[in-house]
């Protein structure tokens, strides 16, 4: 199943506070987004409904299995392409930018080369 960039944005970002904050609800991703309340809402619900994340009864938010394998690796993704973007010359926020745009279209045979070719050249 493929899902929409927004929902691999939402995982990845629940990734992202839970390596920071520990736990994570609904407003930590608002704040962190800085997207309105209802909009979160709408796609938490939407996530739990397709099993990727689970809300307990204190309202925290943790990711499935699966949930979880396609937050690490948009991050994995994000994280590298912004690294080697800024080593290029690209401005950090630009990278950053251009990395998040990047890592939803580009194929898993594609980043795993382009992984592959940065590994090898920054071990020279």
């Amino acid at each position: 199943m493929k899902l929409h960039e927004s929902a691999e944005n939402y995982l990845e970002s629940i990734l992202i506070l839970k390596n920071r904050l520990g736990n994570v609800r609904s407003i930590d991703i608002v704040n962190f987004l800085d997207y309105s309340k209802p909009s979160i809402s709408v796609a938490m619900k939407n996530l739990r409904k397709e099993g990727f994340i689970e809300i307990d009864s204190k309202n925290y938010i943790t990711l499935t299995e699966k949930g979880q394998a396609i937050a690490e690796k948009m991050y994995e993704r994000h994280t590298m392409l912004t690294d080697w973007l800024t080593r290029l010359g690209v401005d950090e926020n630009i990278a950053a930018e251009d990395a998040c745009r990047i890592e939803h279209v580009l194929s898993d045979e594609s980043f795993e080369m382009l992984k592959k070719h940065i590994q090898e050249t920054s071990d020279k």
